[in-house]
């Protein structure tokens, strides 16, 4: 696995990739994943996959938002967000390998919302923030059944932001599946005195990637 940095200019600002790139004989695909509203692409789960998927044949490509390269501790409005997800895509895109646009809660709000403009292959929604925290009827189920694209959900077992049991059914067109990390939180951090330990949790969420991942139409 080889790594680099590349600055993109898009019209939120500049954003960042960092490549994680699958050895030869070649990489079959990129997995293109950003972060969430309370951290960067040193997320456990993002690490986990970048780690793991190159050597199965993967290319990860970690994206960094704009607001965050630029230091600001507030995320940006979602409508800044697409704008900078939008405006890295030519650069995931420039090796002519399917895209998997994928991401951590509002990043993965963001990739459900743009996949299918963007054409990308599918999509890997990681904590999926469902609802506010105590606000069910607040549902952001919209966002997900009309991604359009295959979609893996990979969801903590005790995340504030929606608990599996909350989502709704899969079902129409494009039915998404749904993966369950026990015990997980919404960072995917489980309790010491769980029955499963925090290695056994990163191991469910980039094992389920990597088997979804070999199954997509690509």
């Amino acid at each position: 696995m080889t790594t680099r940095t590349e600055s993109v200019d898009t019209p939120a600002g500049e954003a960042r990739i960092t490549w994680h790139t699958a050895p030869e004989p070649g990489p079959k695909l990129v997995l293109a994943v950003s972060h969430g509203a309370g951290g960067g692409i040193e997320a456990r789960d993002l690490r986990a996959l970048a780690d793991a998927l190159p050597a199965r044949g993967i290319t990860v490509a970690l994206v960094e938002q704009p607001w965050r390269v630029a230091g600001k501790k507030v995320a940006a409005a979602p409508k800044v967000l697409d704008e900078g997800w939008r405006g890295v895509w030519p650069a995931l895109t420039a090796p002519g390998l399917p895209v998997v646009a994928g991401g951590r809660s509002a990043g993965a709000r963001v990739a459900c919302r743009t996949a299918a403009e963007l054409g990308a292959a599918g999509v890997l929604a990681l904590a999926f923030p469902l609802h506010p925290p105590g606000r069910p009827e607040k549902s952001r189920a919209a966002e997900l059944t009309g991604a359009g694209r295959p979609t893996l959900v990979v969801q903590g077992g005790r995340d504030p932001f929606g608990r599996p049991e909350e989502f709704p059914e899969p079902g129409g067109r494009d039915p998404y599946e749904l993966v369950e990390v026990a015990h997980g939180d919404h960072g995917f951090a489980v309790p010491k005195k769980a029955d499963t330990t925090q290695e056994e949790a990163l191991l469910t969420i980039t094992e389920a990637v990597a088997e979804w991942l070999a199954r997509l139409p690509v």
